[in-house]
């Protein structure tokens, strides 16, 4: 798959967004469908596997964090999948740099049926390095970029991912935002804007862009996968460690995206290899 083009930088740098018209095949979404049917019964807080439900808030509907570790191989395809890991590369992956790479920090499955939402959250006004969009001397420098895989159709009443187009820049918060907490719609929120899209389709956007989902009004369900990508050094993992059995099953490339080498033990390829050695002391 190629790579992101001219075309893309321009639209992300002034959207904050791209979308990836047939990003998976039918075939993927098959396979990932199929395994949204295997999952047990959970309450909040239940595991299966290593995968913990843990929803939001109780609008937002089934969400399984750590979904890649859950136990089920289907998921794997996606954590160097060619349709988008180029792009996360060049847009947060530190490219032309001695820490270059990503890792996946967070990664959640979705299950959304009729009245659910997803409060709207992010902005440039108040991005953390670790969420910030950035763009300097010609690179890309975000802490954060998310990949979004539509597993289902999602039009008009599908709860649709919204987004304020231009908000990672922002320096001021929205006034209208409401209160994550609390549950506040973002369906008619000024400014935002619904994603449309069909199934195999991916959603790439820097965190820190206004975002949430709409108010799902038709039947049936939104299911949605969610990959958080950042450089190396940006692991928080969110409490979860990898378990042995996946890291076991997994390719090499696919390894050192889920466990990247600390980039402090790397060293400087600028400098010569007995140099990068820490001294030992007597």
């Amino acid at each position: 798959m190629p790579g992101p083009t001219p075309l893309d930088d321009y639209l992300f740098d002034l959207r904050g967004y791209l979308l990836l018209d047939g990003a998976l095949s039918h075939e993927e979404v098959a396979s990932l469908n199929a395994a949204y049917e295997r999952f047990p019964e959970l309450e909040r807080g239940g595991w299966y596997g290593n995968a913990q439900r843990r929803d939001y808030t109780p609008e937002t509907g089934l969400e399984l964090h750590n979904v890649l570790d859950c136990g089920d191989p289907a998921f794997e395809v996606l954590i160097d999948h060619p349709s988008w890991i180029d792009h996360v590369r060049h847009y947060a992956g530190e490219e032309g740099t001695y820490v270059e790479g990503v890792t996946i920090d967070e990664n959640v499955a979705t299950r959304r049926t009729e009245g659910g939402h997803h409060p709207v959250h992010s902005g440039g006004h108040d991005a953390s390095v670790r969420t910030q969009y950035r763009h300097h001397n010609g690179q890309f420098r975000c802490g954060q970029v998310n990949v979004l895989i539509l597993l289902t159709d999602i039009g008009p009443g599908d709860g649709a991912t919204m987004v304020i187009p231009g908000s990672h820049k922002s320096n001021l918060p929205h006034p209208l935002a409401g209160d994550y907490a609390e549950g506040d719609r973002m369906d008619e929120l000024p400014g935002a804007i619904e994603l449309h899209g069909a199934a195999g389709d991916a959603l790439l956007f820097v965190d820190s862009i206004m975002h949430g989902g709409s108010s799902r009004v038709n039947d049936g369900e939104r299911r949605v996968v969610i990959l958080r990508y950042g450089p190396p050094w940006a692991r928080t993992r969110y409490g979860y460690q990898w378990s042995t059995e996946l890291l076991e099953r997994l390719t090499p490339e696919r390894r050192r995206i889920l466990q990247p080498i600390a980039p402090i033990h790397q060293g400087d390829p600028r400098i010569p290899t007995d140099l990068n050695q820490p001294r030992q002391r007597g």
